[in-house]
């Protein structure tokens, strides 16, 4: 039986207000992209390269990022989604197209690949809202902080876990984040990490996890043993009452980490798991490695480690600790290269490098942090997301004489609908999605357009982007059409892409103007 925890959660969460309070002046460090390359696990079974090589955009909520998603061409088509801003149940929304399965609950990545989502700017915070990973591949996660997910209460979100994997997905690498709950499963939270149901060549890398329950779990039950070829390293639990995490099956490689106030037990191995744990530093904590609460057993491999105020319980029919000694059971052969620090200058060395806004600091290998480089694109200009103006353009409508296509339209509509001047005719894409597009034979400067909804149809389309045709560039995002203005842009072509409508949309005419 396990003990009550949720008064020692409690208690650390009473310590992380204080320091909270002191660090809050402190300067943000920032990134503008994402940077370096994935380690571990994460490397095998043909690597994890996340969106690059593909369009990179901006999202400052929840129904942004789904949009990017459903936008692509294709499910697999490469995207780094560049996010600065909270995201929460308020401003994430369903977003439906053929590229995406989207949820209005969560941040649902379901059935795809090639994403990358890093936190740019000022910070992205997922604020009581979880990333959910479904039968998807190749995802990069960075820079982010998923906070306060609950499973019960209001409101929920993801099953309660921070970032949940689970069914068929293949190659994640989630780095540099901040996941934090406010309690355990007394106060309706559930996990920081999961996986389950055949998740596999996942790496979790310089990241803090803290005040929750549970820290995360490989493996949602003793029969649910198809998970592993796990990396965790240069992350800092602490304040976590136990699963640092729980295997069930598999093998995780567990290096480097920093393991602070760890209430019940630590790395939980069991139903046949083989751990590698090497060169971590555990201080004041109970149980940190071994088998507990089964009699099913797992397997380890400790070496390097160093133990500060660690105390451990009696050998039992369902518990089986590691320590005092923590002497090896089994060994573990670990497939990658990987550089690594000494355990006494762990604490130090994830203390300046593991979290969101930290700069995305790396160990060199000998407990010095470095900033890797840039690995995607510079990122876009950031598209304005109030309300378009009301007032209209002046000088000559360039779009009068121009061409014009788009995606697949509805029955008895035209593209040239869009540019006649006549407000009686109109173009209507085949679902609730679709875009329209002007175009010249030679490039033409642009400032602004206008967007003119048929008679009936006003206030149709509540969720817009402004494309550069050329390069495919955000140049304005919103939610309702109109006039919008943008820094002026030459270009051959420009997009006007309805990311979702109350209605079915109907544009009379795309004005431009320079």
């Amino acid at each position: 039986m396990r003990r009550p925890v949720a008064r020692r959660v409690q208690a650390g969460l009473a310590t992380a207000a204080v320091g909270a309070a002191i660090c809050v002046a402190l300067p943000v460090h920032q990134a503008s992209a994402a940077a370096g390359s994935a380690s571990g696990y994460a490397t095998q079974n043909g690597g994890t390269t996340g969106g690059a090589g593909g369009q990179t955009v901006r999202a400052s909520t929840g129904t942004a990022i789904h949009a990017a998603l459903c936008n692509r061409a294709s499910s697999s088509t490469p995207i780094v989604i560049e996010v600065q801003g909270t995201i929460n149940h308020g401003n994430t929304t369903k977003v439906s197209g053929s590229s995406c399965n989207t949820a209005a609950d969560k941040i649902e990545l379901k059935e795809i690949s090639n994403v990358t989502i890093v936190g740019v700017g000022s910070g992205a915070v997922f604020d009581q809202l979880g990333i959910h990973i479904r039968d998807s591949r190749n995802i990069i996660i960075q820079n982010v902080t998923v906070r306060n997910v609950k499973k019960s209460g209001s409101p929920t979100s993801n099953g309660g876990d921070a970032i949940g994997m689970e069914s068929s997905v293949r190659n994640v690498w989630v780095d540099h984040t901040t996941l934090e709950a406010s309690g355990g499963e007394s106060e309706g939270y559930d996990g920081l990490f999961d996986m389950k149901d055949d998740v596999q060549y996942v790496t979790l890398s310089y990241s803090v996890l803290r005040n929750s329950g549970r820290g995360g779990l490989i493996g949602s039950s003793e029969s649910d043993r198809g998970n592993g070829f796990v990396t965790f390293h240069h992350n800092l639990y602490q304040n976590i009452d136990s699963r640092t995490p729980l295997l069930r099956g598999g093998i995780a490689h567990i290096y480097n980490n920093s393991y602070v106030q760890l209430n019940e037990s630590g790395i939980n191995s069991r139903a046949g798991a083989r751990a590698k744990v090497e060169n971590n530093y555990f201080k004041n904590s109970r149980d940190v490695l071994g088998t507990f609460y089964t009699s099913e057993a797992g397997y380890w491999q400790a070496s390097g480690n160093i133990l500060d105020n660690v105390t451990w319980s009696s050998p039992g029919s369902e518990t089986n600790p590691a320590g005092p000694g923590m002497p090896s059971n089994t060994s573990v052969s670990i497939p990658y290269s990987y550089r690594l620090d000494g355990a006494s200058c762990v604490p130090d060395i994830v203390r300046q490098t593991a979290g969101a806004n930290m700069g995305l600091k790396e160990s060199n290998g000998s407990c010095t942090p470095t900033t890797p480089n840039p690995t995607t694109p510079a990122p876009t200009t950031p598209a304005p997301t109030t309300p378009p103006p009301t007032s209209m353009p002046g000088g000559t409508n360039l779009s009068i004489g121009a061409g014009s296509d788009g995606s697949s339209k509805a029955s008895g509509t035209s593209y040239g609908d869009v540019r006649d001047g006549n407000m009686g005719t109109f173009w209507s894409p085949a679902g609730s999605t679709g875009d329209i597009s002007i175009k010249w034979g030679s490039a033409t400067s642009i400032s602004s357009i206008n967007i003119r909804e048929a008679s009936g149809s006003v206030g149709s389309v509540t969720s817009w982007q402004v494309l550069n045709g050329d390069t495919g560039a955000v140049l304005a995002s919103g939610s309702r059409a109109g006039v919008i203005t943008f820094a002026r842009t030459s270009l051959k072509k420009v997009t006007f892409r309805i990311n979702s409508s109350a209605a079915t949309p109907k544009v009379a005419e795309f004005e431009t103007y320079a």
